[in-house]
């Protein structure tokens, strides 16, 4: 089976990406694991032409195709993001736009297949877990429309730079006996 772990942030080696690390150390014993950064890929902003609701294809051709198509190869799914103004980051929400092709809410869609299972970390940098729950809310809210079943979550306060994730490693280990 294969897992697919994504670093939602465009920061490649801050607290995101320990905790991504984390997660891919975690899960290669049991998955072949692949992690990808949202910010190594180049795709546009979703134009609304909704020339996808009549096609089930994107009109631009740029690496959401490759995006996808990772998740469509993978069993599970990992979205681990920061909190951005109390939300996914932009990048991740651009993402989330360009999917509309293989959204469930217009036919035809495109799909990615079924049976896939996703999970989720939140982390942000202050004590309460409004914040992480939004964020989980907004990517599980996204697996939902591509049949990705959400089947965990996890919300990390008070995690600011990459040496704030070290006392909460067992947290994030625990949480892995899980996927």
């Amino acid at each position: 089976m294969k897992a697919l772990i994504v670093n939602c942030s465009p920061v490649k080696t801050g607290a995101t990406a320990e905790i991504v690390s984390i997660i891919e150390k975690e899960i290669s014993t049991r998955y072949d694991t692949k992690c990808i950064c949202i910010d190594d890929y180049d795709f546009k902003f979703c134009k609304g032409c909704r020339s996808c609701h009549v096609t089930a294809k994107c009109v631009m051709d740029d690496d959401i195709f490759k995006i996808m198509g990772m998740f469509s190869d993978a069993d599970i799914i990992v979205s681990v993001s920061p909190s951005y103004w109390a939300d996914i980051p932009g990048q991740y929400k651009s993402f989330i736009d360009r999917c509309t092709p293989w959204c469930d809410t217009h036919e035809p869609h495109a799909s990615i297949g079924e049976g896939k299972k996703g999970y989720t970390v939140a982390l942000r940098t202050g004590p309460g877990m409004h914040e992480c729950d939004r964020i989980i809310q907004s990517i599980e809210h996204f697996y939902g429309h591509l049949h990705i079943e959400c089947s965990g979550n996890l919300g990390l306060t008070s995690i600011e730079y990459k040496e704030n994730v070290e006392p909460r490693k067992n947290e994030i280990i625990d949480f892995c006996k899980n996927i």
